[in-house]
């Protein structure tokens, strides 16, 4: 069984579509990177996996329950992190920690403390007085305290500079993956993911419009630079993003091993440049297309 099973779904307000078919699985034990610019719908659908919001249509599944059905069982056995996390400011971090912890049948107060010493959070202060690390690594504690089967990230680490969002995915693999939860980790940020992602799926327009492991992607989609008379010849349908680049073109296509071939088999020679997951993310959700000022037969597949 799927740690979480979603399958054309579909969400609008008023006549704004968010989201539309959106489906795709999450296997136990793996971390999964869903990844969207601001306002693209990853918040609503989190929202939905938690039972806070309705589907239009489709079907989810969480941990084997539906979230409209039984939100407060599933709850239970899910942690959640926001990236607008707000705490009781007025309380100190071990009173949040006691007050927390009946809404959780399975709640570990030794595991809680463990974490505490562990992220070096002052257990006397008021969170009001907490830097924004420690209130993100307080959140943690509250996510994580109750040993859940699933832990939900919505952007946690937003808000944070480098070397504290690099602390916190530290943070990650070793208290989530060592442990053997499922994440599933939003963030419009891809390189805070990459490090620690099974797989990634980009949000765009309220559609999937690409998922893989990190790596396949990578393999699969490169920057070529050709000559910019020659870009009419690559299938546009493969074209993510084209830029100027003096007299030739920097084109971003995904099937680049087999653009690559098609190329070579016509004589003509590119520059193969690797993408990072962040270029690749940028390709797919804001790139921009070649126009062609001359059309000219596409390349025969090779």
């Amino acid at each position: 069984m799927s740690a979480i099973e979603v399958h054309a779904v579909t969400k609008s307000f008023r006549k704004s579509r968010v989201l539309d078919g959106v489906s795709f699985r999450v296997e136990p034990g793996k971390t999964f990177a869903f990844l969207g610019r601001n306002g693209a719908g990853k918040t609503t659908l989190i929202k939905m996996l938690l039972g806070l919001l309705k589907r239009d249509d489709g079907s989810l599944k969480v941990l084997g329950l539906d979230p409209e059905v039984a939100p407060y069982e599933l709850r239970d056995r899910v942690g959640y992190l926001a990236e607008d996390q707000t705490m009781y400011g007025w309380m100190r971090v071990d009173e949040i920690v006691r007050f927390i912890a009946p809404f959780y049948s399975r709640w570990d107060h030794d595991l809680a403390l463990k974490y505490l010493r562990e992220f070096e959070l002052p257990l006397a202060t008021k969170i009001k007085h907490l830097s924004k690390g420690q209130n993100v690594r307080l959140g943690l504690v509250l996510a994580l305290a109750h040993r859940p089967e699933l832990v939900i990230l919505d952007d946690p680490a937003l808000g944070l500079d480098p070397i504290m969002r690099k602390q916190f995915n530290r943070d990650l693999v070793t208290h989530l993956q060592g442990a053997g939860a499922t994440v599933f980790y939003s963030s419009h940020l891809l390189y805070e993911v990459e490090p620690v992602a099974d797989e990634v799926a980009i949000l765009h327009r309220g559609r999937i419009v690409r998922q893989a492991h990190p790596e396949t992607l990578r393999a699969d989609v490169k920057q070529l630079v050709i000559e910019a008379r020659m870009a009419p010849l690559v299938p546009r349908d493969l074209i993510l993003d084209a830029r100027p680049d003096g007299a030739d073109v920097a084109l971003t296509v995904t099937s680049a091993p087999r653009v690559i071939g098609m190329l070579a088999a016509e004589g003509i020679t590119s520059r193969v440049v690797d993408l990072n997951l962040d270029d690749i993310f940028e390709a797919y959700v804001s790139g921009r297309q070649f126009e062609p000022t001359t059309p000219t037969p596409e390349l025969a597949p090779v």
